[in-house]
């Protein structure tokens, strides 16, 4: 590099004197006396070997300033020592100005010596732009290392803003993580303490209504029961009747949707009702002569309950509802023989044992079986334990069994339908698979009227209801049996017994005449109730005395011969 500046053909010469306070280089003009000589080249020198001439020298050690011609006024370096006035051209400078001396020595009049790297600025180039940054610290001897000089600590790049961008998206996806988490927690807290709720309140139900082992409920402490009222139930009645032989069985299907209990409960023909006519019947006989819409009614009205529909169940019915659901499982109790053998020594249709294996035809015969001898009640047991077999083999879901319904192609009384059939046995089907489903036999008294035990454990505990039977509050019962040989004389003892404010009970037709009448009570109580009957009928007193009466009445009445409906109208 070379000393000095061309300024182009005119012949003027310049070299370096120094550097401004901006840091950029400052030039003056060669003399003429100089500019006649050649210049001199120094071989370059990097360690400042050879400090002759203009050689560089990175250190500045020995050279000497020249002055500058540009000068217009006194320079003074930024060294500590004291400098000679210079005179020369300073483009800058409007009066005294200040040269900068990187290196910290006194520019004596000596040549500045070339700094490397630098880029030098001819004088009829505008200088640079005016810098209002922060002063110039005073120059402590050692090269002064400014921002300005390195572009990258002030001027922002793409890496830079990538790396803020992607500092503030951590920062905003972990604020968001954490969040989510406290959410989280918060839910699960509130779930924690709605399950505590939860099971809180159904242990305090459970020991409330009694059912914690071991703990006894409220209810029991004062001497009461919880009200069974308050439990939802949905009550069918199912009559089976023998088409092969008559007769028939009722049985009420229960389901306790609030216990989530279901429950067969057996109905003994003889229990006592009363007709629309205020007589006093059994549920056999009103199921025959009233049919099922009257016999829901007395039922209602004995048991305190509300009855939802009638199914009419006949033999045919059943053994096709057993082949549907595919044969059932019993513990049966008593050899049945088969009703189509011919010979009579003929192997039974069904065998006494456990887990026996009945078929529609075995479960018919099974459920319509009574032994010589035997109360309709063991029948009736038998009945009920073939609908709990069937339940337990029939599906539980709604739309399964209905379609099991139709598929008997029967037609139901109504308001009950196959649809609400269907949904109600899928109920009880899932009780009683789940083993929640028994069976319990309404006590009833020889004469059909309800005990107080059948009271508590089935009427009220199961049914929810009140029983009422026919005698409380009613007119004397009175049962007729016809032995005058003349069929309208029934009738015609029903209508004055009715117009005299007793029950009448049919009691049938005696197969041999009778020459007198009887009239007997097994009740002193009902002693004079009997007189008043033979007085009612036209009878003497003298036909009344104390006997056996029949089932359900207080006095009981053969007609004979003697019987003169006239005298009695």
């Amino acid at each position: 590099m070379n000393d000095r500046y061309d300024a182009g053909y005119g012949g003027d010469q310049y070299e370096l004197v120094g550097y401004d306070e901006y840091n950029q280089p400052v030039y003056r003009q060669v003399p003429a006396q100089q500019t006649q000589q050649p210049p001199q080249q120094q071989p370059y020198d990097p360690y400042g070997q050879q400090q002759q001439g203009y050689a560089y020298d990175p250190y500045a050690t020995g050279t000497q300033q020249q002055p500058s011609p540009y000068d217009t006024g006194t320079q003074q370096s930024y060294d500590t020592g004291q400098q000679a006035p210079q005179s020369g051209y300073d483009p800058y400078a409007t009066g005294t100005t200040t040269a900068y001396d990187p290196y910290g020595q006194t520019a004596a009049g000596g040549q500045q010596p070339w700094v490397a790297e630098q880029t030098a600025y001819i004088p009829q180039q505008s200088g640079p732009a005016e810098d209002t940054e922060a002063p110039k610290a005073p120059d402590t001897g050692e090269r002064d290392y400014r921002t300005e000089q390195f572009a990258f600590v002030e001027e922002p790049t793409d890496d830079s803003e990538d790396v803020i961008d992607w500092l503030n998206f951590t920062e905003n996806r972990t604020e968001r993580r954490e969040e989510a988490k406290r959410r989280a927690r918060g839910r699960m807290v509130a779930l924690v303490v709605v399950l505590a709720l939860v099971a809180a309140g159904g242990v305090g139900y459970l020991w409330y209504a009694g059912k914690l082992p071991g703990v006894s409920t409220p209810a029991s402490k004062s001497g009461t029961t919880t009200a069974e009222g308050a439990q939802n139930r949905d009550v069918i009645v199912v009559h089976l009747h023998n088409t092969a032989k008559g007769g028939t069985s009722s049985v009420l299907l229960v389901d306790n949707t609030t216990l989530k209990q279901g429950t067969t409960v057996l109905l003994p023909n003889s229990l006592a009702l009363t007709d629309d006519d205020g007589n006093t019947t059994t549920l056999a006989k009103s199921v025959d002569d009233d049919g099922t819409s009257g016999t829901v009614d007395q039922l209602n009205t004995v048991l305190g309950t509300d009855i939802e529909g009638t199914w009419r169940l006949d033999t045919p019915y059943l053994q096709n509802l057993v082949d549907l659901v595919g044969n059932i499982d019993l513990d049966t109790n008593v050899d049945v023989p088969d009703p189509d053998a011919t010979k009579k020594n003929a192997a039974p249709l069904v065998h006494k044992g456990k887990d026996q294996t009945l078929s529609g035809k075995m479960a018919v015969a099974y459920a319509t079986y009574r032994a010589s001898g035997e109360a309709q009640n063991a029948q009736l047991e038998r009945f009920g334990q073939v609908m709990q077999g069937v339940l337990r083999q029939l599906t539980s879901d709604p739309t399964a069994a209905t379609t099991t319904v139709q598929t008997l192609a029967q037609i139901l009384d109504p308001p009950l339908t196959d649809k609400d059939l269907g949904t109600f046995l899928a109920k009880l089907a899932d009780l009683a698979k789940s083993g929640d489903y028994k069976t319990a036999l309404l006590p009833v008294q020889n004469d059909g009227t309800l005990t107080a035990q059948a009271s508590a454990s089935v009427v009220k505990d199961i049914l929810g209801g009140t029983a009422k039977s026919p005698d409380e509050g009613s007119a004397v019962r009175v049962a007729v049996q016809n032995a005058t040989g003349v069929k309208d004389d029934t009738e015609k003892a029903r209508v004055v017994l009715l117009n005299g404010g007793f029950t009448f009970l049919e009691a049938g037709t005696s197969s041999t005449a009778s020459a007198t009448s009887k009239i007997t009570y097994s009740d002193a109580a009902d002693k004079e109730n009997a007189t008043e009957v033979a007085k009612t009928l036209g009878l003497p007193t003298s036909t009344v005395t104390k006997g056996t009466v029949s089932a359900n009445a207080d006095v009981s009445v053969i007609l004979g011969e003697d019987y003169k409906p006239s005298s009695s109208s």
